[in-house]
């Protein structure tokens, strides 16, 4: 909170920083370890201004600093020779200034460290030359003065320092007695890089103009020539859309399917071969030539926005996610009028449609499945760059393999989302009975509208209802949540479970999923659990000091308000239009 107090943010990444927390590693910008210790710390390109607070050299576990492209000022703190594991640091194109202190070479653990483009000043530190472990150094481009120290780092630069001399034994070196005979050395080398003196000011204007004019005319000739490729080819970029080229083509992993070999497998898209329907198509089972099974996903009005749209996100979030617990793309197939996407047939169907078949679904089962959604959507968070937001996590879009392993499917409202973002404002879509509040009433989705829907997902898993029947016959009011939490709290649990599984699950585990899902479905999107936490809770980790701390929490709300926020969800969804079916609020994003 010092480092935040200590910056001006002119964008509001840190407006969710809270005091209150229980720790930071939910924070925006914070990067944490598996033990929950502050390893990072990085803002990058957010135009802050201020200073660097000494209170950083508190977090002593770190090891990355990324502060590059802002505008901080001030001198860089004493205290930062505290931060023993260190290993990178990156304070580039800011406004710093001051001495650059020997103390920086007490880091012993430094490996990276970049300090150009700022206004350092005064002497290169001689003890620099102590540190043997750092790999990479750039002090370009500040005002250092004086003899350059003998470095070890693999890599550094010193480019842009008109004061500095390579020993110290020129004629004008500042801060030296150099003797006027003494020779300079050659100042420029493959791997270090000085400004050199000898070239006249007139001569390396005149050679920069030089570049930069040949720079401008190899780019107009580049345009040039790109626009009359494109005339004359006249076609899309990324699909070819010529319906004379029967070869099959493949597009990185995905192949190109030919309409009418997709038409041949599925039987001219028989009804009998229908596997499902939902917002932007059917999903027909079919029978390739060399005899392997597919689905095949064929979008309604292909050529219009919404399924050109649905078309490309599903085929960029697909191509960019490749998870065990994610649904990979077979190809597509793209024609004047269709847009169809093929995908690996998944033998058991989706969850939803298991969950009302026979047999039923054992509890271990049950759980197994939900750990395999957890760790598909703690990948497509947390270990994607950029990361992404499925938008629409429900049973139904759960599919599982031959052996019941749970795979995210239906990427056709993902966003994506830099995770230096909080949240992405679109239209509403997604099925009601699963969309977080802060979505439903603002249209700010984020990862945890994502964890919202997991929270659901659980709960259908062990009613095995859907989200809008849950409490139905106990002709409960509002949302499902209300029903849940009140079973919960009145140690009625077994009402939950569903019918077909009769007494065949385990006790504890039944009230460690409530548990889980009931901290998913919090009412603000800032107190549910990350999904790196949700699966470390299912894997039973950590689930006893969220939920006690979850509760204390709520109840110093439930007396600051009158009503539970569980009451507020109830109202964003008690509308008769609502809870009449679970609508899918499908279209263009």
């Amino acid at each position: 909170m010092s480092i935040k107090a200590s910056l001006v943010d002119p964008h509001g990444i840190f407006a969710h920083w809270d005091d209150a927390a229980v720790d930071p590693c939910s924070w925006t910008m914070v990067t944490c370890s598996s033990d929950n210790l502050v390893i990072g710390f990085g803002s990058p390109s957010q135009n802050l201004s201020g200073t660097l607070s000494p209170s950083i050299g508190n977090l002593t576990n770190l090891q990355n600093v990324l502060l590059q492209n802002n505008n901080i000022s001030g001198t860089i703190p004493a205290e930062l020779e505290r931060l023993s594991k260190l290993h990178t640091l990156d304070l580039s194109n800011n406004a710093f200034r001051g001495a650059l202190s020997a103390s920086i070479s007490s880091l012993k653990s430094l490996q990276y460290l970049r300090l150009n483009n700022n206004s350092f000043s005064g002497a290169i530190p001689s003890t620099l030359a102590n540190m043997t472990q750092l790999t990479f150094l750039d002090l370009s481009y500040n005002n250092f003065s004086g003899p350059v120290p003998k470095l070890l780092a693999k890599t550094f630069n010193m480019i842009g320092n008109p004061l500095i001399c390579a020993t110290g034994k020129e004629p004008e070196c500042p801060g030296t007695t150099a003797s006027p005979a003494s020779s300079s050395p050659s100042l420029i080398s493959n791997s270090q890089n000085f400004q050199s003196s000898e070239m006249p000011r007139s001569h390396r204007v005149a050679l920069v103009l030089g570049i930069i004019l040949g720079c401008i005319c190899l780019l107009g000739f580049g345009f040039g020539f790109f626009v009359w490729w494109r005339q004359r080819h006249n076609q899309q970029i990324f699909f070819d859309m010529s319906e004379q080229y029967c070869e099959s083509v493949c597009l990185g992993n995905l192949r190109r399917f030919q309409f009418k070999e997709l038409q041949i497998a599925t039987n001219n898209f028989s009804s009998k071969n229908i596997l499902g329907k939902g917002g932007f198509g059917i999903v027909y089972k079919g029978y390739l030539s060399d005899g392997s099974l597919v689905a095949v996903k064929r979008l309604k009005d292909g050529n219009a926005v919404g399924g050109e749209i649905q078309f490309q996100t599903e085929v960029e979030m697909i191509s960019l996610a490749v998870h065990r617990n994610l649904l990979r793309l077979y190809g597509f197939c793209m024609t004047a009028n269709e847009r169809l996407l093929v995908y690996p047939y998944m033998s058991n169907g989706s969850v939803a449609s298991r969950l009302k078949g026979k047999p039923a679904l054992d509890w271990g089962t049950r759980k197994s499945i939900a750990l395999g959604a957890a760790r598909g959507l703690l990948y497509l968070h947390e270990q994607c760059d950029p990361k992404i937001i499925h938008r629409d996590v429900k049973a139904a879009n759960i599919l599982l393999d031959d052996y019941c392993e749970a795979v995210v499917g239906d990427f056709g409202l993902a966003k994506l989302l830099d995770h230096c973002d909080s949240h992405v404002t679109t239209a509403v879509r997604g099925t009601v009975g699963h969309i977080a509040p802060e979505y439903l009433s603002t249209g700010q989705s984020s990862e945890k509208t994502d964890v919202f829907g997991f929270g659901i997902l659980l709960l259908e898993l062990m009613t095995g209802q859907k989200a809008l029947e849950f409490g139905k016959a106990a002709n409960q009011k509002g949302a499902m949540l209300d029903w849940v939490k009140k079973i919960h709290l009145e140690k009625k649990l077994d009402m939950l479970v569903d019918k077909d599984l009769k007494s065949n699950y385990d006790r504890v585990e039944l009230e460690e999923m409530v548990q889980v899902a009931l901290l998913c479905t919090q009412y603000l999107p800032r107190h549910r659990p990350k999904m790196s936490e949700v699966v470390r809770m299912l894997e039973g980790d950590g689930l006893a000091e969220k939920w006690e701390a979850s509760q204390r929490a709520e109840s110093n709300r439930s007396r600051a308000n009158e009503f539970s926020s569980s009451e507020r969800y109830s109202d964003l969804t008690d509308d008769s239009s609502l809870l009449v079916q679970a609508m899918e609020l499908s279209g263009p994003r």
